[in-house]
């Protein structure tokens, strides 16, 4: 499968396996690694493929900037030595954990007495065309997403283009099936290959045995599995698929449903998402943030049309259920931009969602919902849901 005649991309960069550049992640104490020794044009290279670092703090590894420590972290770059992570989860009382690049994850205060992987594989070739026509994609789950997604489009593949500037490595995507502005990972996911930690063995499944809906997944309440990498099935097009968010189409200046470049709407898709502090980095003073923090939850057809009454922003979702905003459900409960909820949490600047700042704890967080949660139902009757992983 990982032939030297198998090209990579590494952003703007193509390369062969048998030319992988060595990667050499800074050292930390209390670390040991598993390594291996490459000949690259006739000299020898220690290439790192697994870090273990015990006693790891976990704060510093998510967008929060908030949790305890893991009894041990293991960073993986090479899927080959994924059996090595196996055999030391093993030796951990807790179920083995995949934190990704903990973008939308909160991590408990006190200590994870289990193994937690940083997957940090990268890799992304095109593997041939289905008989429609679409050309399949494989991406190594450690792969970032925000570079996946500038690849397909530099491409000129179409079918990612709205995921623009969303955090987080291209494992994690078909967990809650992320999507944006009209795209889901559902519209394009082939199959995922992962370790069955129940089978004991690496599986390969189709996007049917996923289960993808609205932000959920089998994988989203499990850790039966592991992904390890993805297919993806992409079409080639130099234009976009049907913009059919409002705040995108006024950015460009188009009707509602108009097909753009790949380029234009990627560039018009970052701006609405900057606009809101969407953005990793984007605010200066939202960064600790996992960005939406509620599903926009479903409601039945007799609520819906209640809320439109309000003016409220509700859609129709491709798997047929009717959704509001839970940004405007926020705002409706009397919650303002900047507002604290509690020590440490406050209401974002630029969206009505919670970001963390100094003095942020998971308990504190975990409190911030709940009080969002009850001043929501409290006052429009609706129930949001978190999408935050907690570990």
């Amino acid at each position: 499968m990982f032939g030297a005649s198998v090209r990579y991309r590494y952003g703007s960069v193509v390369i062969t396996m048998d030319s992988v550049p060595p990667i050499t992640p800074a050292g930390r104490a209390g670390s040991s690694s598993v390594a291996a020794l490459r000949t690259r044009n006739g000299s020898q290279e220690k290439q790192e493929h697994m870090r273990v670092t015990h006693q790891a703090p976990l704060a510093p590894m998510t967008t929060l900037g908030i949790g305890g420590p893991a009894a041990a972290l293991v960073e993986l770059y090479d899927p080959a030595d994924f059996p090595e992570f196996v055999a030391l989860a093993g030796t951990f009382p807790g179920e083995p954990v995949c934190l990704g690049e903990g973008s939308n994850v909160l991590v408990g205060d006190a200590e994870c007495d289990s193994a937690v992987l940083r997957m940090s594989t990268k890799g992304i070739r095109m593997t041939g065309s289905t008989a429609d026509g679409r050309v399949l994609v494989e991406v190594q789950a450690g792969h970032p997403l925000a570079d996946l997604v500038g690849t397909t489009v530099a491409e000129g593949l179409t079918g990612m283009e709205m995921l623009v500037g969303i955090p987080g490595t291209s494992g994690a995507t078909p967990v809650q099936n992320v999507g944006a502005y009209g795209q889901e990972i559902a519209d394009t996911l082939v199959e995922v290959t992962a370790w069955d930690w129940m089978l004991r063995r690496k599986v390969t499944m189709d996007a049917a045995a996923c289960g993808l809906g609205h932000r959920t997944s089998v994988f989203k309440h499990s850790r039966r599995w592991t992904v390890l990498s993805l297919v993806f099935a992409l079409r080639r097009s130099g234009l976009s698929a049907p913009v059919t968010y409002r705040t995108v189409a006024a950015e460009l200046d188009v009707p509602v449903g108009s097909r753009v470049p790949l380029d234009e709407v990627a560039r018009a898709v970052l701006t609405v998402r900057r606009s809101k502090g969407m953005v990793l980095g984007c605010s200066g003073t939202d960064d600790r943030s996992v960005g939406s923090v509620f599903l926009s939850p479903e409601i039945s057809p007799a609520q819906a049309d209640d809320l439109r009454a309000r003016r409220a922003p509700v859609n129709r979702f491709p798997d047929g259920s009717i959704r509001v905003s839970a940004s405007w459900l926020i705002r409706q409960a009397g919650f303002e931009l900047r507002q604290p909820v509690v020590t440490g949490v406050r209401i974002s600047s630029l969206h009505y969602t919670l970001v963390a700042e100094e003095g942020a704890s998971a308990a504190g967080f975990t409190r911030a919902i709940d009080i969002v949660f009850q001043e929501v139902l409290h006052r429009t009757g609706v129930r949001l849901t978190s999408e935050v992983d907690f570990l």
